[in-house]
């Protein structure tokens, strides 16, 4: 049976985590700083889970320099209940906005109110969505699904990167080419919210930087738009601007614990901006189901129900790990880590483009998840290239279902060890497979 420092594993997430992690986990959940239970088995409601939250908030907020108009709270639902959780909190927000100002210009009379919104509804909400890949691709159609008993055109496409010339989700367009919907003031239909994916796991295309079109949204004037980013599996990877952003989330199984805890970072003026469920239902729109409801879990600490706190501690871990290994530098240090063992990777299947080909372009190739085709995709050299890694003990390079081929997923417990590991395989098999 081989160790945990035998096997080198690249999977996509669960993710590998540090083994000193590991180490004080299992301590944990036999018995949590000598209290003679287990972590698992604490109250949410203790002052122990409490402090724990009180604690991954405090390392989160120093890693990402979270500024004070911003709140964290943990969620259930991975990435994929944070779809849901955007539209029917950042759709009733808008809502709550209309209802303001309408009551402004025809005081209490709320049928009136109603029957304004309603119209302002179907003629101007809109949600800009910018598809680069599989899970942009998947929170496009779920806004549209929830939005389908109001009718269609809600949800705007304003990127599609599968309409290039390869027909796959392989690139960024322009920033010139994406049709994002533009103020009112301009005569556009003023979006609520421009949502993107840092980081597609599936595909292996990465944001290079905030996207420029998108700054001069910032900010408090009538141009603002709420930018909304899933960076479930970058997050804590490189330094982000949280300040630019009213909404970021991610699931915690790539680079910041395990299963069972999303984090959500969120504007603290959204969560006061929340019209009464009888209004929504008023002008046609469904409230936010209490478990998704960003408001309600802020107002109980995110402990509105029971929360995992044995996650929301592994995430709290690996944060405080990550500060103890750069200090100061934080996230910068640990960028740099990251960006040169994605770059040892790159440079090795750039040396051999006969054997190795890399899907996405360049200039948006995922520092996080690298994705590639042996010989031209042929399925009996792919799956050689599979079980001469497996031998080796390099696992989980398997690429996902939906688009095959080969995948190395380079998440923060992957040392650099396991990379040099990795690339010596990569040359071998090479300089092997050269006729």
């Amino acid at each position: 049976m081989p160790g945990r420092n035998e096997v080198a594993y690249f999977g996509a997430g669960p993710a590998p985590l540090p083994t000193e992690v590991l180490i004080k986990g299992a301590e944990a959940f036999v018995n949590f700083q000598n209290s003679g239970l287990s972590l698992v088995e604490i109250s949410h409601r203790s002052q122990t889970a409490n402090q724990i939250l009180a604690e991954t908030k405090a390392a989160l907020t120093t890693l990402l320099n979270i500024p004070d108009s911003h709140d964290i709270l943990f969620m259930h639902g991975g990435g994929s209940g944070e779809f849901s959780a955007v539209v029917h909190n950042m759709v009733a927000v808008w809502v709550e906005r209309r209802r303001r100002e309408a009551e402004k210009d025809l005081g209490q009379d709320s049928l009136k109110i109603i029957e304004r919104v309603k119209k302002e509804l179907r003629d101007y909400l809109r949600l800009d969505y910018l598809v680069t890949g599989s899970w942009s691709l998947k929170a496009s159609q779920e806004a549209a699904n929830l939005l389908e008993p109001l009718g269609t055109g809600f949800v705007n496409v304003a990127v599609d990167s599968r309409k290039s010339k390869s027909a796959k989700f392989d690139n960024i367009p322009p920033e010139d080419t994406w049709n994002l919907n533009k103020p009112q003031n301009s005569g556009g239909k003023a979006s609520a919210f421009v949502y993107y994916c840092d980081n597609e796991t599936v595909d292996g295309v990465e944001f290079p930087q905030f996207p420029q079109c998108l700054e001069q949204t910032l900010g408090e004037s009538e141009n603002k738009v709420h930018i909304v980013a899933d960076m479930s599996s970058n997050l804590l990877s490189r330094r982000v601007d949280v300040s630019k952003f009213d909404v970021v989330f991610g699931g915690a199984q790539k680079n910041i614990g395990i299963t069972d805890v999303t984090l959500l970072i969120v504007r603290k003026d959204l969560l006061l901006t929340q019209p009464p469920p009888s209004f929504l239902h008023a002008v046609g729109v469904w409230s936010p189901p209490t478990i998704l409801n960003w408001s309600t879990v802020a107002k109980n600490n995110s402990l509105y129900n029971t929360m995992p706190i044995f996650s929301i501690w592994i995430a709290g871990e690996v944060m405080r790990g990550l500060l103890k290994t750069h200090k100061d530098r934080q996230l910068a240090g640990q960028e740099e880590v990251a960006n040169s063992k994605a770059k040892r990777i790159y440079d090795v299947l750039d040396k051999y483009p006969d054997i190795y080909q890399i899907v996405p372009d360049r200039s948006v190739r995922s520092r996080m998840n690298i994705c590639f085709r042996v010989h031209g995709g042929d399925a009996g050299q792919e799956k050689a290239f599979l079980e001469g890694a497996e031998a080796q003990l390099l696992q989980g390079l398997k690429g996902h279902r939906s688009v095959g081929g080969i995948r190395i997923s380079n998440y923060n417990a992957v040392d650099v060890g396991k990379v040099e590991r990795l690339t010596t395989y990569l040359e071998d098999y090479a300089r092997k497979s050269k006729p």
